[in-house]
């Protein structure tokens, strides 16, 4: 007997799932991320959890209406109730049924907390408000017991009024807050963060930081290390013309000319990166995405098309927020004065740590570019100091390259559409890794990836992502291309020229696609929060905090800029 909201109009109740009133009662700001903005993320305990559900998962048998429940003791599993009157919907795991009366059994995977109710306060309300949903259906439910998979043992919870009370307060509080659209604050370094799945989402401990502090943070600050799941996958990059991946059981196959040429499980794959005529059959396409593996199209010099994933997002309300506002000139200026002003100052920052005789003028005028970009009153003007900061930084870029054994590359200035020139190659080629990249971390943060606040709307152009990437830019994409030059990684071997410019050979993207990973793996100290993070999980990070930003928890977006 299940009842669901699949069919719900909009002028249906808002109903609470039990669980959510556990989610609540333990963290509200959980509660309301999982459920009002669909936020997800597995560790090791929800895995866990799940396995040691695997068996009341499976439903049991129907459970009989009210007035046929039987005396005689019988159990049925995974049976779905919602009751509107109590606002409240259940998937009960265990019912137990004896002498007329039932008795939920809710599974937990710890063990026996010392308490004086024999379970925390989350767990008794959960219990309570599936009790609620029977006893509104008209069956009789006076007990409750929560098994705990860890200690083996059963504790009984008694529902009394005062229990009642409590899981209809908290029904209320979670419903109202839903109706507003107003997520509560992060908890204040609480222990529960350390074992929460969403921490690496709802950045409590960050979020705090940022909304006393704001933009003027001038001191790295001593947080708690951040403890959110790492990829320990590795992507999938395919960079022969003509290969074709195909799936056989839980395995990427890669196949040149009807020939396997190698494979990797679905499980460890991160992403999947194709570079030019190179094929992907169905089921890859359908098991990458229920893996939620994105796959990513760029051409055979290294433009970035798009990815294909699974469903978007579903925390609308962040959109509407971005919408609203990139709508307005005066708070989307604001957020481009900080990501130019910060690009700028991580140019310097490159120059300053790897040109062997930079004069001191070009420093200053680097920082008096930044500091003016701060007080830029108009979008135009700020997109000309960034073009001069570019100048300035590109006419001194190629003295970071070092000559060795006959290698030396040239670099005058940046070009494009096509590269005339090894340097340039790789540049774009590293730029349209992290485009990609920040494609990735925009999307998996809820915004739409196509407007922005700095790079103007074009269509098929994704405005956001290249805001993002504008920090980071001159840290990653080109801190890996000066150290594959210097390192000899690329030499003239893996380029060809030819009339339509230069262009990378296929030892060549190679060996470029394994320095950026490498690079986007590397731990680093970050600058503000004071813990070791890779790259790629701090423009995660950026993406989580810009989000915060635009909905109002943090009053500025604080880019990263090093020392």
């Amino acid at each position: 007997m299940t009842a669901n909201n699949d069919n719900a109009s909009e002028n249906d109740p808002v109903v609470v799932p039990a669980r959510m009133i556990n989610e609540w009662a333990y963290c509200p700001r959980l509660a309301f991320m999982e459920w009002a903005q669909g936020e997800w993320d597995d560790n090791h305990y929800t895995i866990d959890g799940a396995y040691r559900h695997r068996r009341t998962d499976k439903p049991g048998p129907e459970l009989p209406p009210p007035e046929e429940v039987p005396e005689i003791k019988m159990a049925t599993r995974s049976v779905w109730l919602t009751c509107e009157e109590e606002a409240i919907t259940a998937r009960i795991d265990l019912l137990e049924v004896e002498d007329g009366e039932v008795c939920v059994v809710d599974t937990k995977r710890g063990s026996v907390p010392d308490v004086e109710d024999g379970a925390y306060e989350p767990e008794r309300v959960q219990l309570c408000a599936q009790a609620l949903v029977l006893r509104s259906h008209g069956y009789a439910c006076h007990s409750a017991m929560i098994y705990y998979a860890e200690s083996r043992r059963r504790v009984d919870i008694v529902i009394d009024d005062a229990l009642v009370a409590r899981t209809r307060e908290i029904v209320g509080e979670f419903r109202a807050a839903v109706e507003r659209n107003e997520i509560p604050a992060p908890l204040e370094d609480s222990p529960k963060c350390r074992g929460c799945s969403l921490v690496g989402i709802c950045l409590p401990d960050e979020v705090n930081l940022l909304a006393k502090i704001g933009a003027k943070a001038a001191e790295p600050a001593k947080m708690r290390q951040l403890l959110a799941p790492c990829d320990e996958g590795l992507p999938l990059a395919v960079t022969t013309q003509g290969a074709k991946i195909r799936k056989r059981k839980g395995e990427f196959d890669i196949y040149v000319e009807d020939e396997r040429v190698g494979s990797t499980r679905l499980r460890e794959t991160t992403e999947v990166l194709l570079f030019g005529r190179v094929e992907i059959t169905t089921p890859c396409l359908q098991a990458a995405m229920e893996e939620e593996i994105p796959v990513c199209f760029f051409s055979q010099g290294g433009w970035f098309y798009g990815m294909a994933t699974g469903h978007p997002h579903k925390n609308v309300h962040l959109r509407i927020a971005q919408y609203a506002c990139a709508g307005s000139e005066t708070k989307s200026l604001d957020i481009a004065r900080e990501m130019v002003r910060s690009k700028i100052r991580n140019q310097r920052t490159v120059l300053r740590r790897n040109h062997p005789g930079l004069t001191p003028y070009v420093l200053a005028e680097l920082q008096r570019l930044a500091d003016e970009a701060r007080q830029a009153n108009e979008p135009e003007t700020l997109l000309g100091l960034e073009g001069s900061a570019a100048r300035h930084y590109f006419q001194h870029f190629g003295d970071l390259l070092r000559d060795g054994e006959g290698q030396a590359f040239d670099f005058e200035k940046r070009n494009r559409r096509p590269p005339r020139d090894p340097v340039n190659a790789a540049l774009s080629y590293a730029y349209a890794m992290l485009t990609k990249d920040a494609m990735h971390a925009v999307l998996a943060a809820g915004f739409d990836p196509y407007l922005g606040f700095f790079h103007r709307p074009r269509y098929g152009r994704p405005a956001l992502a290249l805001d993002l990437m504008e920090e980071f830019r001159p840290l990653i994409a080109d801190s890996v291309v000066l150290t594959a030059f210097n390192n000899g990684e690329l030499n003239r071997k893996s380029f060809v020229r030819n009339a339509a410019g230069c262009a990378f050979t296929s030892y060549g993207k190679r060996d470029l696609i394994r320095c950026y990973e490498r690079r986007m793996d590397q731990q680093i100290t970050h600058p503000l929060f004071g813990y070791t993070i890779t790259w790629r999980r701090m423009m995660q990070v950026q993406a989580r905090l810009l989000g915060r930003h635009v909905m109002g928890e943090i009053p500025a977006y604080v880019p990263i800029e090093t020392r």
